[in-house]
């Protein structure tokens, strides 16, 4: 195992506002917890551990196969449960590149989870995060659509360093906007400095975990991807997502509309 051997981990937990007890609810004939699972396992970057805060996901997950690690319920992100995860599964610090995969994004393709390693090895930022382009007009004023501001490498236009994340429509003026893909790549060493820091001004004004990071001095890499894939937040959501995946335990047709 190389000293930059990574690890997916996907954060999971059943209490949602908008769309309560979410990983189990049925995708495609199993639980969209299982489904994120499987599009883990399809990118092939090493093994992929669920991080749950309660034992119903964790019992869905083994029930296919999949690896699942008990975390305390009382975390207050998804970034503290996976680094409890981490801990727990890895005390030996074999891996040192972490992916938080999101539980709701059950068609991301594998090409786009390998990339958010590729902001952490090609620029040295702390993290790696994702963003397409926005095509449709209604994104660009959507504040449910976060939009990153990047400072794109002359060199490497589809990698950049994020400046800021917003929930309203940045940069101003004409041109490009891009919309942020909730997946992250960290350092071990970040995710530990990381889930550290108490919450900051600006993280607490938008809503946005990211800007901890920023907020404190720590890089975060963007890799441009072409993908588009579901985020399942709300029943609506779910209902659209149940016409992208055939009901038994085949893989998903992947969708073209967010």
């Amino acid at each position: 195992m190389t000293k930059h051997a990574t690890i997916i981990l996907i954060p999971a937990r059943l209490r949602s506002q908008r769309l309560p007890d979410k990983p189990l609810a049925e995708l495609g004939g199993v639980p969209m917890i299982v489904q994120v699972w499987r599009r883990g396992c399809e990118a092939d970057i090493g093994p992929v551990v669920v991080a749950c805060a309660e034992a119903e996901i964790a019992e869905a997950v083994e029930a296919h196969g999949g690896t699942a690690i008990l975390t305390d319920p009382a975390l207050p992100s998804g970034s503290d449960r996976i680094l409890q995860a981490l801990t727990r599964y890895d005390p030996e610090r074999r891996y040192e590149r972490i992916v938080n995969l999101q539980g709701d994004l059950p068609s991301l393709e594998p090409g786009p989870i390998k990339a958010v390693l590729d902001p952490i090895e090609r620029l040295g930022t702390d993290m790696g995060t994702l963003a397409r382009v926005i095509e449709d007009p209604h994104e660009r004023v959507d504040p449910s659509v976060v939009k990153p501001v990047v400072a794109w490498d002359q060199d490497n236009p589809r990698l950049g360093r994020a400046l800021y994340f917003s929930r309203a429509t940045i940069p101003t003026g004409e041109g490009v906007l891009h919309h942020h893909i909730g997946i992250y790549g960290f350092r071990r060493a970040a995710l530990e400095k990381f889930a550290t820091l108490p919450a900051s001004p600006l993280e607490q004004r938008e809503r946005l975990e990211q800007l901890r990071a920023l907020e404190n001095g720590m890089t975060i890499g963007v890799a441009l991807v072409e993908t588009n894939p579901l985020e399942i937040n709300t029943p609506e959501d779910l209902e659209r997502a149940h016409s992208t995946f055939a009901d038994s335990a085949s893989s998903p047709q992947r969708s073209t509309h967010e």
